[in-house]
Parts: structure tokens; C-alpha cells; sequence
């Protein structure tokens, strides 16, 4: 007996019975891709079983859905119930860590699996709470898997779909039908689709995306940008943001990539007007850079003031959850039909501070320097509130809140983040003609700051340490590494214990 990836046992393959696992996250349509498999199995006069393995909520696991398929004959074949390390003749994997997590688990091995896989991510809450960038490295996953399998599918399929309005199932089935491995004609797989009867068109077209990129056919990449441009051009005047797209291409050209994505997050948050703001912060931060330096304080600035820009109000928690396509995703995270009801409580915990933040400038500040006030308003929503955003009321409740974006400018929580912001890139930008790494490092400090509550208000606080360390080692010639490593430092534990002693060591040197 010979040993897998993982170091477990390889099974002999079962003649005649072909094993398929699917492992995706919610609202990526692992189920609606696990039902097409099967329908078109048994339309082909096959076999089929398919089960679920259910993982935790939140990326701490995916669901995994395992199908095994076998020519009907008189003697029906014994099924398994879930897939076992080495004996799985093709894994699906909606997204690259899921890639990872199935070479881990020894689903994929090179004497026979063929692993189709999605190259986007969907970070998992692991990767989202880090203070700092937790993401995982999926260039380690993409190594892996070229030896982990027999034969390797993998391009961004949630891209191919989304450009098409459709779900990553229906790019993923269409990747399937292309790599051979299933004796099912094209024809076969798109009457599954057809015949589902939901979305025919959008998935139809998803289906061919995928089809053609797993056999090289099509490069989508200007596809897929020109779609992200156009979508976010119909959500704003044309002419404004083609004005905008003027502008970014007016900067050098190592540039352009970072402050692209950063106009398109802005305008996204608010609207062109505010885009243009963005690029009157960063024009003149790119006119002190230099092209010896490889323009790295411009494409620093582009990203963290477009992050300061676009910061997590109630406005914007709202929005997003008001919006249509996360109800999507949840409902075919849930497999719910057409004909079911959904219920769906949202949890809100805001601080008193978010509270008077949405207020209009001058009575939130009122509010603010009020103790009674803020008191009042701790004891109204400390113990946070539970809305059933299935229900009409609170459905439009969010609803209004997400729309007040030309209101938001006039609120107290955006004139504390302009003033944030102004002083942030003053303080940063002051020691550059003698220090440009260190106005770096002090932009970047900028990431410590995210989220939403509690967590903006330790990101705050941790900043604002980090930005007195800078002050004080401001004048050394290594001031720069100091910076980082109090920026490092921040990152390692929620609580600011690695923090607290970094700047001791600093405070040391006065």
C-alpha cells in the first residue's frame, strides 16, 4: 500500500464508479453545481448518489458535496456517503484556499485526480480578523497543486461568471464539461442547465466562459475589466468618470494599477465627485515622488488614502447589506427555493460614537462633548439590536440608511475622518525631503486603521500610538526601521501587548 500527499492510505480505484468531490464556501453554489452533476448523470442513464458534508460557518470550513456515479446496470453499485484521501477522481474548488485544503486533506493525488479549481479569493475570517495582512499565500497553493494533481484546471472562474451575471457554479460546470473527464457531451451539460428553468441565460453564458477558458480558446481578462468599468460607469455619470480615468492615466505608469483600484473603490463608496478628491490628495503626493525610487510613495498613498476615504459608517454597513446580490448569495447558500419564504436577522452593534457620528457635524460634536449624551446613547444601543431584514420594516429601514450617501458628507463621523486624513498625510509627508522611507512607513501606517465599532476604535488607538513612536524617532537615521517594526509590532495581538513593549524600547531612546 502506498502513501498519499497527506500521509494516508490510497485506495484502489472502484471499477466503473466515478467520485466526484465539490468543495466551495457559502454563496458560491456548491449545491446548485452538486444538482446539475446529478441531473445530467441520471439523464445519461447513470447511477448517481450525492451527499454533503456541511462545514462551519465563515470559511472556518467548506461544505463539502461528494457524488459517485456508475452506468445503471442490474446489480445497483454500493455508494459511499464521503469522499476518502485518494480515491476522488476529480475535485472541484470554488475558490484557492478550498484548493489547498483539499491537497491537505489528500483528496487530490497525481495518480489520478484531476483538480478543477477557481483562482479568486474569498478570505476566511482568519484572514479578515488578523490586525494586520493575513491573507494566505495562494501562489504556495498553486505550487502545490501542480504536483498534488494528475491534471490541473484552474483560472478565475467567479470572474468569468460574474462578467456574465451569473454564479461560479455555472463557469465551474462549464470548466467540468471541457476537461473530458465526465463521457457527457456539451450539449448534454448545457440541457442540465435549461432545464433548471432559473438564471438560463446568465448561466448558459458562464457555462461557455469557462468551457472556452479551461480549453484556452479565450483570454478574458479585458473582458472582465471592461465589465468592472462599465458597471461602476452606470452607477455614475459617464463623461464624469471617464474624466476621472483621464486622470489616472495622466500618472506614471507604475502607478496607475493602485490608483485605478483606489478611484474605483471611492467612487463605489460615494460617487464621482468624492473620486475626484481622491485624486486631488494623490496628484500632488506623486508630484514630490521620483521615478528612482520606483514611485513607491505615490502607488503607498493611491492605496491608504483611498482605504481612509472609504471608511466602514453605518451608511456603509447598511448599504451593503441592503444590497441585492448578497441576498443572493446567502439564498443559494441556504438552497432556498423559488417557492420558500427566507428569514434573515441581521446583528448591529454600534458604539455610541457611530451613533452621534451619523448625526450633522455640529450637533454630533454637541453630542460628543456631552457625557449625559453619550451615556444616553450607550444605553440605548451598547447591548446591540437584531433586525429581520426579511421583514418589510426593517428591510427599508437599512434601506434609507444605505441611500443617505449625499448626506453623509455633511455628518460628524466625516468631518473626524477628513480630519484624520489631513493630519495623517501631514504628519507623514513632513520628513520626506530628508526621509522618504520613512514617509512610506508612515503611510502604511494608515492599515492599522479598519473595520467597524470596537475594532475601528482599537485600530485608532493602536495608530495613534504608532504614529507618537514615529514622532519620536523621527530624527535617527534608522527612523524608518523603527517605524515598521512599531507598525509589526501592532499587528501581532489584538490586545497591543507586542505594541506596548516596542514602544517602550522606543521611548528608551529619549
Amino acid at each position: 500500500m502506498t502513501g498519499d500527499l497527506s500521509g494516508g492510505p490510497v485506495r484502489a480505484q472502484t471499477p466503473g464508479i466515478t467520485k466526484l468531490a465539490i468543495m466551495a464556501v457559502g454563496g458560491q453554489g456548491g449545491g446548485v453545481l452538486t444538482g446539475w452533476i446529478e441531473k445530467l448523470a441520471r439523464a445519461q442513464g447513470y447511477s448517481v448518489q450525492a451527499t454533503s458534508v456541511a462545514g462551519v460557518a465563515q470559511r472556518t470550513g467548506a461544505t463539502i458535496y461528494y457524488v459517485e456515479m456508475a452506468p445503471a446496470s442490474e446489480r445497483p453499485p454500493v455508494f459511499a456517503l464521503a469522499p476518502s484521501a485518494g480515491d476522488v477522481d476529480i475535485l472541484i474548488a470554488a475558490e484557492m484556499m478550498e484548493v489547498g485544503r483539499a491537497i491537505m486533506r489528500g483528496f487530490v493525488t497525481p495518480d489520478r485526480t484531476t483538480l478543477i479549481g477557481s483562482t479568486h479569493r474569498a478570505l476566511a475570517v482568519s484572514e479578515k480578523s488578523a490586525p494586520g495582512d493575513g491573507i494566505a499565500n495562494a501562489k504556495e497553493v498553486h505550487a502545490a497543486a501542480e504536483i498534488a494533481a494528475q491534471t490541473l484546471i484552474l483560472a478565475d472562474m467567479e470572474r468569468l461568471a460574474v462578467a456574465h451575471g451569473s454564479n461560479i457554479s455555472a463557469s465551474l460546470f462549464g470548466a467540468l464539461a471541457a476537461s473530458g473527464t465526465l463521457p457527457f457531451s456539451r450539449a448534454a451539460f448545457e440541457n442540465t442547465i435549461r432545464e433548471s428553468g432559473k438564471g438560463v441565460g446568465p448561466s448558459l453564458q458562464a457555462f461557455s466562459a469557462g468551457f472556452d477558458a479551461t480549453l484556452g480558446l479565450n483570454d478574458n481578462d479585458t473582458a472582465a475589466r471592461s465589465s468592472t468599468l462599465a458597471s461602476v460607469g452606470q452607477a455614475n455619470p459617464t463623461l464624469q468618470w471617464e474624466v476621472l480615468r483621464n486622470r489616472i492615466d495622466a500618472l506614471p505608469e507604475p502607478v496607475h494599477q493602485m490608483a485605478l483600484a483606489g478611484l474605483e473603490k471611492v467612487v463605489d463608496f460615494q460617487d464621482c465627485a468624492y473620486g475626484s478628491l481622491y485624486l486631488d490628495r494623490l496628484e500632488p503626493i506623486v508630484a514630490l515622488d521620483r521615478a528612482s525610487d520606483h514611485w513607491l510613495l505615490a502607488v503607498t498613498a493611491a492605496k491608504y488614502i483611498a482605504n481612509a476615504m472609504a471608511y466602514d459608517d453605518i451608511i456603509r454597513v447598511a448599504d451593503i447589506k441592503t444590497r441585492g446580490p448578497r441576498f443572493d448569495r446567502i439564498r443559494a447558500e441556504m438552497s432556498v427555493r423559488s417557492d420558500q419564504g427566507m428569514q434573515l436577522t441581521e446583528y448591529f452593534h454600534p458604539r455610541a460614537e457611530e451613533i452621534s457620528g451619523l448625526l450633522p457635524r455640529g450637533l454630533g460634536a454637541r453630542v460628543e462633548n456631552s457625557p449625559r449624551a453619550m451615556a444616553w446613547l450607550n444605553r440605548w444601543f451598547g447591548k446591540g439590536r437584531r433586525l429581520r431584514t426579511d421583514s418589510i420594516p426593517a428591510f427599508l429601514l437599512l434601506y434609507w440608511l444605505g441611500g443617505l450617501r449625499s448626506y453623509r458628507l455633511k455628518t460628524r463621523r466625516h468631518t473626524i475622518e477628513v480630519a484624520h486624513l489631513d493630519a495623517w498625510l501631514h504628519q507623514s509627508l513632513a520628513p520626506l525631503a530628508s526621509n522618504y522611507m520613512l514617509s512610506v512607513e508612515m503611510l502604511r501606517c494608515q492599515r492599522l486603521i479598519k473595520g467597524y465599532s470596537d475594532t475601528h476604535g482599537r485600530g485608532q488607538s493602536k495608530f495613534a500610538s504608532v504614529m507618537q513612536g514615529a514622532d519620536l524617532v523621527k530624527d535617527r537615521k534608522d527612523a524608518a526601521e523603527w517605524v515598521a517594526r512599531l507598525h509589526a509590532a501592532a499587528l501581532q495581538d489584538p490586545d497591543g501587548k507586542a505594541l506596548s513593549g516596542a514602544l517602550k524600547t522606543v521611548r528608551s531612546f529619549s
